[in-house]
């Protein structure tokens, strides 16, 4: 089963793919995390995740980018995993080197690595953020960025077998 969990900023969709994820009572519980940690902002959410999944068994996997060779990590049947998230992932493959990585080559690559984690687990639960809604024209980078997340959740929501929207912590079912 793959779900993908989108919703925006403080909308409660990490509490609920979590819960997802250890309601699917898969042996081995995996954390993807994909965050670069580069500020005292990022180190406290970080720590409230931290402290949100502690003694519940999750094995986290740190992987800010080339997600797909998580897979190597996964191992043992019955396995599930929970990617937070796809929004910093893709910021992470973009902004690269100090320079803008092409969509298509960000799309492709974040695809066919979630591609390899979905053969390798019983459960993937997918969270992303919505940020298409407001209407704002940004420079070029941002525009990229922007596009590119959306095409990633488009592929993935295909590939899913549910899609579901959290909205003010509660999850409204799409797919």
């Amino acid at each position: 089963m793959t779900e993908l969990v989108i919703g925006g900023s403080g909308s409660g969709k990490s509490a609920y793919a979590e819960k997802e994820v250890l309601a699917a009572g898969c042996g081995r519980v995996y954390y993807l995390a994909t965050m670069r940690v580069l500020d005292e902002e990022m180190e406290r959410k970080v720590a409230r995740h931290r402290r949100m999944r502690a003694g519940r068994g999750w094995l986290t996997i740190e992987q800010p980018v080339d997600i797909g060779q998580a897979a190597n990590v996964i191992s043992g049947d019955s396995s599930a995993a929970l990617l937070e998230c796809l929004s910093n992932l893709e910021a992470n493959e973009m902004f690269r080197g100090g320079q803008i990585v092409p969509e298509d080559t960000v799309v492709q690559n974040i695809v066919a690595g979630i591609r390899r984690l979905m053969a390798c687990t019983d459960c993937l639960v997918l969270v992303s953020n919505s940020v298409f809604s407001d209407g704002i024209t940004y420079d070029e980078g941002t525009e990229a960025y922007i596009r590119a997340l959306g095409r990633i959740n488009q592929e993935i929501s295909g590939m899913a077998d549910r899609v579901t929207e959290v909205v003010a912590g509660i999850p409204v079912g799409l797919k």
